[in-house]
């Protein structure tokens, strides 16, 4: 494996710091069944700046050391009935001190209602409130991918991003060498576009990346001496996909004969891509050559080499049996045998 520096120019992570709660209601309220129940007006601007969640049992029970106020605090059965076991003068007590952190808002799971004190504090401390009918595991792997997600480095890459038999091909090269109108033509022959022009890339969890176009262009295209034209009108929706993982670039070059490049494969490639090594495809083109055709092939190739199947492994441990095998050698060289022993007539 051969790891390549790099051949993306003028890219720069992006790296999202906060979000507002306004923001945060607004875009799981429909997702995760979330409800307001505190006052709407308090507490919305407050700014979540951390991508994980906390459950505050230990918090509750009044060891605060190690509280992480700052994050998305979720409270389940466990927490709301803990707080139904205390005595008044407690929970008072408890609540106050809790409270008196300054989080950036509250999620109550199972549709748990809080007392009246409960709410008093909280928008005495401007703390919003929310509820969900979701479990609580259920919720917080929920708004955890969620907060992953905001907070994920991103960059922004110009190419052409397609699926291809199910595998994300993102083309990259210089403006004006052909991707996107090889991108429209994987799509005429039943392939789907993500995004063209811009590709907006996020890393998700370890070692996974993920590619969506931009809410402005979505499936638009331009074609030099064509113009604009719209994918999802032209083809229907079969051709077009919101997102997909990302698992190949494929650099387009023009072909330059002083260049050496792969011909066997046997040396893979590859480059690193917001922490995340990804298979790399350098790929040589002159007027004539059937990209589109070699871009099915190398998604195909990519799928085989997935699923415990890579040829060019495969001929060379053919070669080097031959090699070994004594009967193979006439005169000091290796036979040139037929793969079929008996060529039988073909009558037309």
């Amino acid at each position: 494996m051969k790891h390549i520096h790099s051949v993306l120019k003028n890219i720069e992570e992006i790296r999202k710091e906060k979000i507002s709660v306004d923001f945060f209601y607004n875009a799981a309220k429909t997702r995760f069944k979330l409800s307001m129940i505190s006052d709407p007006a308090k507490g919305l601007d407050k700014i979540i700046r951390d991508p994980h969640i906390n459950r505050p049992g230990l918090a509750l029970a009044g060891y605060t050391a190690l509280f992480t106020f700052d994050r998305v605090q979720i409270l389940g059965n466990t927490e709301m009935r803990y707080l139904k076991t205390l005595s008044a003068e407690q929970r008072t007590k408890t609540l106050k001190k809790f409270f008196s952190f300054n989080m950036p808002c509250v999620c109550l799971t199972f549709n748990n209602k809080p007392s009246d004190e409960f709410m008093e504090m909280a928008d005495k401390k401007d703390i919003p409130v929310f509820i969900t009918p979701l479990e609580t595991t259920k919720f917080a792997y929920f708004i955890n991918d969620f907060l992953d997600d905001q907070f994920s480095p991103q960059v922004a890459l110009h190419g052409s991003f397609v699926d291809v038999y199910g595998v994300g091909l993102l083309f990259y090269g210089r403006s004006g060498i052909g991707k996107s109108e090889i991108a429209l033509d994987l799509v005429e022959r039943g392939h789907r576009l993500v995004a063209d022009d811009v590709v907006m890339i996020s890393r998700k969890g370890d070692g996974i990346l993920m590619g969506t176009g931009t809410e402005l262009v979505k499936h638009f295209m331009e074609i030099r001496g064509l113009g604009i034209i719209d994918v999802r009108s032209v083809f229907g929706i079969r051709a077009i996909r919101f997102q997909k993982r990302v698992e190949l670039l494929v650099n387009l070059e023009e072909w330059d004969p002083k260049k050496e490049y792969t011909r066997t494969g046997l040396e893979t490639e590859t480059i690193d891509l917001l922490g995340v090594e990804l298979p790399f495809v350098r790929l040589p083109i002159f007027p004539g050559k059937n990209i589109t055709v070699i871009s099915e092939i190398i998604a195909l190739n990519y799928l085989c080499k997935h699923y415990g199947y890579d040829a060019a492994k495969a001929l060379s441990e053919k070669l080097e049996m031959a090699i070994n095998n004594k009967s193979k050698f006439k005169d000091g060289n290796i036979g040139y045998e037929r793969s079929v022993e008996y060529l039988e007539h073909d009558f037309e």
